[in-house]
């Protein structure tokens, strides 16, 4: 380009105009026929590791294990009754996805990934990544103390958002601890739980901060939070910061004053042995935070992505999300970090993952970011299927097989490269 630059001045005035404009015209071709950002931007490191990763994925390799994940699947639907969406990806692809069984038993609409299913606890990531972002903003500390942010709040400065966010709070669940009181007619929201608990002060279970114990109200108070420092209802706040920036247009918190919601989604079933019974809503479900978010193992695809290019929180705070939290008086195995469970196996690696299970919705999440993989499950019909889980993961990592599997054999048709 210099060379052609020296050239253009030696030439005279008319033929060097013709020059220059030829070379304005290049470039504006250059430009119109090329994104912006990839003409002139300069990859981050973020993107230089997922393309780095990206260059593993061998089609190959992908293609026999989605066959493993399809026989797996269909018998899991044939034997256990699996019934619901799939979606496996690796390297940052999708390698399977597929649906099985009826979003409603009644009407007998099949299941696609395009499904919406409630995701029940998968939903406390959100509720976490929102306070991240929080907490990115400057708005809150990890350690701030509960009463810092709801004023009135009956308890000490030993309960704080950390509490909450790793479930070492010591609270009762607020399902329980207030039953008798609540009006079971009219549909709960965090306001009436939080007045309701300043007003009671509900006892407490064991000293904060003393013990890993799993509890909604922890979730419950952390979205009530999040609306009192945004200014934003819960719903809205997850509309506005979570799911139009990770590009889930097909993701909502149901509202249970808007039924009409759940129009095209998918009916939760408890199995009987006359055949499946819907599972019924009660007063507990206008509560956020903890539950109530509905998705599509498509969206959820996008969440994990989001989450691997840094759409939503820094890889910084996320690391810390990620970070096992109950490490006294020793590290637990099954762990707990900001909204996620966390598994170590039996090499030392930890698994970064979490279920669900309400309203007959069970479900299964596992992020990876180490390899930018997934694992989404998300069923309609609260049965055992997910308990074979394992197979799933030792056909997406078959190396890692025999700690998956714990010294049960993988079934030969499982193995990569067998039948």
């Amino acid at each position: 380009m210099n060379r052609f630059i020296q050239y253009m001045l030696k030439l005279p005035k008319g033929p060097k105009i013709i020059g220059a404009l030829t070379i304005c015209t290049l470039i504006g071709l250059l430009i119109t026929s090329h994104p912006t950002k990839s003409f002139f931007h300069v990859k981050t490191s973020t993107e230089k590791r997922n393309d780095s990763l990206a260059n593993l994925y061998n089609p190959e390799i992908a293609k026999q294990k989605s066959i493993k994940l399809d026989t797996f699947f269909s018998k899991l639907q044939a034997k256990s009754g699996f019934n619901g969406a799939v979606l496996v990806a690796q390297y940052g692809k999708i390698i399977y996805k597929k649906g099985f069984g009826y979003a409603n038993y009644f009407t007998k609409s099949n299941i696609n990934t395009h499904t919406h299913f409630q995701l029940a606890s998968v939903s406390k990531q959100f509720t976490a990544v929102a306070i991240m972002q929080l907490h990115e903003k400057g708005l809150l500390n990890y350690d701030d103390a509960i009463y810092k942010h709801i004023p009135g709040f009956p308890y000490d400065s030993s309960l704080t958002i950390r509490s909450l966010l790793t479930h070492r709070s010591g609270l009762s669940d607020y399902a329980y601890n207030m039953d008798k009181v609540y009006d079971k007619k009219i549909p709960l929201t965090n306001q009436k739980v939080v007045e309701m608990m300043i007003r009671l002060k509900p006892h407490i279970d064991y000293r904060p901060n003393a013990k890993f114990s799993y509890n909604n109200t922890n979730y419950m108070l952390l979205a009530y939070i999040v609306e009192k420092l945004s200014g934003m209802n819960f719903r809205e706040y997850a509309k506005k910061n979570l799911f139009e920036p990770a590009g889930m247009s097909e993701s909502f918190i149901y509202d249970p004053m808007h039924p009409e919601m759940l129009r095209t989604a998918a009916t939760g079933y408890v199995p009987r042995r006359g055949g499946p019974v819907v599972s019924e809503f009660n007063h507990l479900d206008g509560v956020t935070g903890d539950k109530g978010i509905y998705s599509t193992v498509e969206d959820l695809y996008h969440w994990d992505v989001a989450l691997n290019e840094e759409k939503l929180v820094k890889f910084t705070t996320l690391e810390e999300a990620f970070t096992p939290q109950h490490t006294s008086p020793k590290v637990l195995a099954k762990n707990y970090g900001f909204g996620w469970r966390l598994a170590q196996l039996d090499n030392g690696e930890w698994l970064t993952y979490h279920t669900g299970w309400w309203h007959g919705f069970k479900n299964y999440y596992l992020h990876n970011p180490k390899d930018n993989s997934a694992i989404i499950i998300l069923g309609n019909m609260a049965n055992h299927a997910l308990g074979r889980v394992n197979i799933v993961q030792s056909i997406l990592y078959p190396e890692k097989a025999n700690l998956f599997m714990k010294g049960e054999p993988l079934p030969t048709e499982f193995v990569l490269g067998g039948n």
